[in-house]
């Protein structure tokens, strides 16, 4: 058996082909082939080391010979690496990555010196490579669906503009075993395990480094060139002498130290690359040598303070008694974790400080064995399983196991032909619709997220941007809904054909509208309040879907002005209204007449922010204050005093009633969530989301699925929690995420759809002033690869008024 052609010979032939095109041989090249050849004179691994700073577009043809011939010689493996700089062309530095199909080991770059479309390039045809590190990547959802059978190391570590991973990422890694994402911005864990779930032999996982105490003395936060991936533990090569992969650098041990020690800080002007609005990847950043903070300027508010806290005793350093069990949370119950003791975490993703994050990682990725550099042990992977099944649903309605809905129907067709013989107690009438449902769920990790299109016939291009500030499903037309404008617009559309049904403008005063609510028993008719409190009825039969250029005053009734008005509701018989903001009074209006019967006075020490009717009462209402109070009131007890009083602990933003009005759903600043028996205000069940640190982080909850299943998100957050509402624990997290840099979305309000299961409205704002805010629809039954046209965003809202 031949070993191949001889190194001495590739260089001659590489000469040869530098003379040939009449240059001089590149001596980083000679240098790599010489330093390969007194390898395998030792008897070590040849590897043969090109290092991208020195080359130029001038060298590839005859360095492309080189690698081509690179698979049929003795030279063992070859690494490509770029430490700072170069001037190679992309298409030309993807032909020398691809040259070697058999002998390219170690890949080590940096994307920003070759642009978004060879980042794109990579990830949709892949390399053939073991080891991949694109050290402070600039993907923004990863893709990478190309051919990477090869590879069994990636490492995407400080890759400050990543926040989530693509439905078909990770399909043609089978032999990945070893996964760095840290210093990302990565946080849902709900997609981000479907993803992962699809390499069958990842083994290790870091979103972060946990360090023992004296190795956080030797590599600390602030130092990342220093922060080891350490892979004496792993299989990190198929060769003896393998690399190791670090936090922003892959460290090769046979590599000449000279060469990699003096590294400089890269800096290279970044201005010439356009802010891109491809939702993929983002080059819009321009500079990426900062803190972690800087790194990562869309993370969840509040995950400052914990980065903060790292050098504290508080966040990271694990000290306990030898009798005590190795588990550990942060004292604000941010973290959970199961750790040795005297541990540091540095350069955590925000994933990181996701309620139960460890716990669910274990559950969710049973091959695991090392997650953020610690072992997972039997007695790790025992607690993770109970604290799993107390706090989250792995499908709707509690089901244990995914099944297609194939599956489903057959037994449900199985069993109705045989129903009275096998089945003398039948099962609920909601039993197979509830399974179907889970089902669905179940198999759509990436939920479809569509942005409400609206229809304008007298704007050229059948498009014209509004911008809503409140909306309201129709209570019995599934194809209708209202929303109102921070413009005073008062628009009807059928949100299924995006088609306007009646629109009704801004009437000179009238500012944004935050309070709107349609008539159960006269479904035509809505209400509608503005900030400057202006009050009207309007029949939408009445209405026509464009502007006339003409008041519309035969299809509306005007009101009493409620000054500063941010929330308006209907009794259940369509006869009372009543009217509350930001007063401590709530007005009480009679729809027949249009007048204002009463004014209950200082019914809070604070603003009233919202106020709602019970569903099947007409005299029982509910108040909710920034005075943490709720409370309970009762018409006919002439509301001097309320029924009852609960406490949160924080202002309360807002108050509903479930749908049997058996409960109280009460939302207060940053994620307090209870609900609350409706009968005496006792609590029910909290459903202990984690807060930011932010008082300005309203949060609104509200029913879906009739009262199975509460929605909840708040306004600095671009997230949507989906609760179980009996028991508390979370089904799933729905990320809001736009396109180009800084678009992620915040929620100012949702509601759920009261026709379809699983589904909910979310209006959400961008941060950028020059965006509209829009409305969302989420479908919690349809993967997104059925909608694959629009992705989703953010705008700082500074409203705390409405629901």
């Amino acid at each position: 058996m031949t070993s191949g052609t001889d190194i001495s010979s590739l260089e001659t032939r590489y000469i040869c082909s530098c003379q040939a095109r009449g240059i001089p041989p590149n001596k980083q090249v000679l240098s790599a082939l010489f330093k390969a050849r007194l390898k395998k004179a030792r008897h070590e691994v040849s590897s043969l080391v090109i290092l991208l700073d020195d080359i130029q577009d001038a060298d590839f043809h005859p360095l492309l010979d080189l690698l081509m011939e690179v698979d049929v010689s003795e030279i063992d493996a070859v690494d490509i690496i770029n430490r700072s700089v170069c001037t190679l062309s992309w298409e030309y530095l993807l032909t020398l990555l691809r040259a070697s199909s058999r002998k390219l080991r170690v890949v080590d770059l940096q994307d920003i010196l070759f642009g978004k479309d060879f980042l794109l390039d990579l990830a949709q045809r892949g390399l053939p490579c073991q080891v991949l590190n694109l050290r402070s990547s600039h993907f923004r959802k990863l893709t990478m669906v190309g051919n990477f059978m090869r590879m069994h190391t990636l490492n995407l570590d400080s890759s400050a503009s990543l926040t989530n991973f693509r439905e078909e990422c990770f399909t043609c890694m089978p032999n990945l075993k070893f996964l760095s994402l840290c210093e990302t911005r990565i946080t849902n864990l709900w997609t981000t395990t479907a993803a992962l779930a699809k390499l069958p032999s990842l083994v290790e996982l870091r979103f972060q480094n946990f360090l023992q105490d004296d190795e956080g003395h030797k590599h600390p936060a602030s130092d990342r060139r220093d922060d080891y991936w350490d892979s004496d533990h792993t299989e990190i090569s198929i060769h003896d002498e393998a690399p190791s992969v670090s936090g922003e650098s892959i460290m090769y041990r046979h590599f000449n130290e000279e060469q990699y020690l003096n590294n400089t800080d890269m800096n290279i002007d970044r201005s010439s690359e356009d802010s891109s609005d491809d939702s993929e990847v983002d080059f819009s950043s321009q500079d990426r040598e900062t803190s972690s903070m800087e790194l990562l300027p869309d993370a969840p508010p509040g995950w400052e303070d914990l980065v903060n806290l790292q050098n504290e005793v508080s966040f990271g350093t694990l000290d306990m008694q030898d009798d005590e069990e190795p588990f550990f949370r942060l004292s604000d119950s941010r973290l959970s974790y199961i750790a040795p003791k005297k541990c540091i975490s540095h350069n955590p993703s925000p994933i990181c400080f996701e309620k139960f994050y460890r716990e669910y990682m274990i559950v969710s990725l049973p091959n695991l064995k090392i997650l953020d550099n610690l072992p997972i042990r039997k007695v790790d992977r025992e607690k993770a399983e109970v604290i799993f099944s107390q706090n989250f649903e792995y499908l709707p309605y509690k089901r244990k196991n995914k099944e297609s809905v194939v599956s489903i129907l057959q037994k449900r067709e199985t069993r109705a032909n045989h129903a009275r013989r096998l089945f003398p107690r039948r099962k609920s009438q909601y039993f197979y619709s509830r399974s179907l449902s889970a089902a669905k769920v179940g198999s759509a990790a990436w939920p479809a997220l569509c942005p409400l299109s609206i229809i304008d016939t007298t704007a050229r291009d059948g498009r014209r941007s509004y911008r809503p500030r409140q909306f309201e499903y129709h209570p019995s037309d599934a194809s209708l809904m209202v929303f109102g404008t921070l413009d005073g617009e008062v628009i009807v559309i059928n949100h299924e054909s995006g088609k306007i049904v009646s629109y009704i403008p801004s009437l000179g005063t009238m500012n944004s509208v935050l309070g709107l609510c349609w008539l159960k028993n006269y479904p035509s008719k809505v209400i509608a309040g503005s900030d400057n409190g202006s009050l009207r009825l309007y029949d939408i039969r009445l209405m026509p879907p464009t502007a006339t250029g003409s008041h519309q005053s035969a299809g509306s009734i005007m009101f009493d002005d409620f000054d500063q008005l941010t929330s308006v509701h209907v009794n259940s018989t369509d006869e009372l209204f009543l009217a509350s903001g930001y007063s401590k009074h709530v007005a009480l209006y009679d729809i027949s007449s249009g007048r204002c019967l009463q004014v209950f006075d200082d019914m809070h020490r604070e603003h009233i922010n919202v106020v709602k009717f019970s569903h099947h009462s007409p005299s029982i209402f509910a108040t909710s204050s920034f005075d943490r109070d709720v409370k309970m009131w009762d018409l006919r007890q002439k509301p001097n005093q309320p029924c009852y009083t609960a406490l949160s602990s924080r202002g309360n933003v807002m108050v509903c009633f479930s749908p049997d009005d058996q409960y109280l759903l009460v939302s207060a600043v940053d994620n307090e969530v209870k609900q609350l028996l409706a009968v005496d205000g006792r609590l029910h069940l909290d459903f202990s989301i984690t807060s930011t640190g932010s008082s300005q982080n309203y949060t609104r909850s509200y029913y879906m699925n009739g009262r199975d299943y509460v929605i909840s998100g708040s306004c600095d957050e671009h997230v949507v929690r989906i609760c179980c509402a009996q028991t508390g624990r979370r089904l799933r997290d729905v990320s809001l995420e736009g396109k180009g840099s800084g678009a992620s979305m915040f929620v100012q309000s949702l509601r759920g759809d009261p026709f379809r299961d699983f589904s909910m409205s979310v209006l959400a704002a961008y941060i950028r002033p020059s965006s509209n805010s829009e409305i969302v629809k989420v479908n919690l039954l349809v993967s997104s690869d059925q909608d694959k046209g629009y992705s989703y965003t953010r705008h700082h809202p500074l409203f705390s008024s409405g629901g």
